[in-house]
């Protein structure tokens, strides 16, 4: 069973609060998530609130309780720091959630003397942090490591410092078995299973550890199974590190500040072609990237790029230009004829990171030489250089229920991150197959019956009269109707008077073949598009 050191750092979820500056410390905090308390602090423990309470019930307990939601992501932004400070000590730090970490012993071990000495490092670096308790435990396997780190006490308190236990307990090698038989079967963290063995009369890990594994097995299956071997020290689940990201951000300081854009553009070109050459060395490339810049001011704005492919040192000064041009544009800022564009503010730091990363074996060239979509993209990427990036604009299919919707432009090497997805369903939708030219403006027509009669809609959704033809809203010759389907209705919004939406959708064939969408809105008809 492998020596594990597991770090403890109480009630995370209040102290990321805290460190966020959404409460202070000392005070009655609680942090809820679907209306239970997910944790509290000491001082709203005191007064009786407790971990898995309705959020009523702890507010009747503690009247001056304040309640932050939940947020995994600040537990998780905010403890990253921590991890880097634990990485830069040991090797192999699996992290099991926001305020938990575990690591496999032997090796810091061997390198600060001993067991203890390690653990004591670990707890120290953390303090120095500016955590105000944490607890860490050492064992046989990781439950039983995580157990010894929640037994222990705060550092501070005054049992702590009277047995010199210093928020660190150590569980002999071959003792966790006895370690662990006094606690309850509620720590295994399975409400349902602690049920079942209290009404069988196994209330102890210990007496849960002494049941035959093939009865468990048989009667609680694959999971009741492991949950016993965790109460009998003989889970063989290896750690998990995780490998640290590399540091992959690159960041260029200018002194003095630099306010011409030809100029920024040619001092990023060192730190873009260190940067690509660090991807490869590790054969990665950057297929989205992120570029800020902080002016004399202390005023910081970024964007983030995307590329079809991968970008290139080139590439990247190029979008560092592109988006100081726009700044330039959107401030209204001096221009110079001979010198460029100039910005309002001087820059004194511009900032370059990968956002997405590929194996750089993905976007090796073909085994004769480039491809023609690579040529086409330095083609365009050219014209982009000499006349902006939004000059080159290219057609991306986008959600949404009706034709209009469903295509966006965007520049080219961009991605379309669109508030409506191409996956999600979208009722009453023009199903397939979709028409091959969608008119980008309105084509007013009349649709007639066999009398000359327009054709409408009533409020039961049934057309007045079978269509017998179509005319151009100028008056052309009308084309005569030889099938048609529909009409289909589409009503968005029927709650908002304002904003709402009722379309009718018909499809025709005239006598020529060629098929037609015509739609009904606020009793006119247009043609939307035309069946290629």
């Amino acid at each position: 069973m492998t020596r594990t050191i597991v770090a403890w750092v109480p009630d995370w979820p209040i102290l990321a609060a805290v460190r966020e500056g959404l409460v202070t410390a000392g005070q009655a905090v609680a942090v809820v998530q679907q209306n239970r308390i997910l944790a509290c602090s000491t001082a709203a423990r005191a007064q009786g609130v407790r971990a898995g309470q309705r959020r009523r019930e702890a507010q009747s307990l503690c009247t001056e309780l304040r309640i932050v939601p939940a947020d995994d992501d600040r537990d998780h932004r905010l403890f990253s720091p921590l991890i880097d400070v634990i990485e830069s000590l040991v090797a192999g730090v699996q992290v099991v959630r926001p305020g938990l970490l575990a690591l496999a012993a032997r090796g810091p071990a061997r390198y600060y003397g001993s067991e203890k000495a390690a653990a004591l490092a670990l707890r120290s670096a953390l303090l120095a942090e500016g955590v105000p308790d944490a607890r860490l435990g050492l064992a046989d396997g990781p439950f039983a490591a995580e157990l010894a780190a929640r037994s222990t006490e705060p550092w501070n308190s005054p049992s702590a410092q009277s047995t010199s236990a210093q928020s660190v307990r150590i569980v002999p090698r071959d003792a966790a078995a006895a370690f662990l038989a006094p606690f309850p079967v509620t720590t295994l963290g399975d409400p349902d299973l602690a049920t079942l063995l209290g009404r069988l009369g196994v209330r102890t890990l210990g007496d849960f550890a002494a049941l035959p594994a093939e009865a468990v097995r048989d009667r609680f299956g694959a999971a009741g199974s492991h949950r016993h071997a965790l109460a009998g020290a003989a889970d063989a689940t290896p750690l998990r590190p995780r490998t640290p990201p590399p540091d992959l951000e690159r960041t260029l300081e200018l002194e003095p500040p630099l306010d011409r854009v030809d100029q920024l553009a040619f001092a990023v070109r060192q730190i873009a072609d260190d940067l690509v050459e660090s991807l490869v060395a590790r054969l990665l490339v950057a297929t989205a990237i992120r570029i800020g810049f902080r002016d004399e001011h202390g005023v910081e704005s970024e964007r983030a790029w995307l590329h079809p492919r991968s970008f290139r040192a080139s590439e990247i000064v190029d979008r560092v230009r592109w988006q100081l041009s726009g700044e330039t544009r959107t401030l209204g800022a001096r221009a110079d004829s001979d010198r460029g564009p100039g910005l309002r503010s001087a820059i004194t730091r511009v900032t370059i990171v990968p956002d997405s990363v590929d194996a750089l074996a993905h976007h090796e060239p073909g085994l004769w030489g480039a491809a023609p979509d690579e040529r086409v993209h330095h083609a365009l990427s050219r014209v982009q250089s000499l006349l902006g990036h939004e000059a080159v604009l290219t057609a991306q299919r986008t959600g949404g229920r009706t034709l209009a919707e469903r295509g966006a432009l965007v520049p080219w090497g961009d991605r379309l991150v669109s508030p409506r997805p191409v996956g999600r369903p979208w009722p009453g939708a023009l199903p397939q197959p979709t028409p091959g030219t969608v008119f980008p403006s309105r084509h007013a027509v009349t649709v007639l019956d066999a009398s000359g009669a327009p054709v409408h809609v009533d409020e039961r959704m049934r057309l007045s009269a079978a269509p017998a033809g179509f005319a151009p809203g100028a008056g052309g010759a009308a084309r005569p109707v030889t099938s048609w389907a529909g009409p289909w209705p589409l009503e968005e919004r029927w709650w908002d008077i304002p904003r709402r939406r009722l379309l009718h959708r018909l499809q025709v064939v005239d006598s020529a073949g060629v098929a037609w969408l015509l739609v009904l809105e606020g009793g006119s008809w247009w043609a939307e598009a035309r069946y290629d």
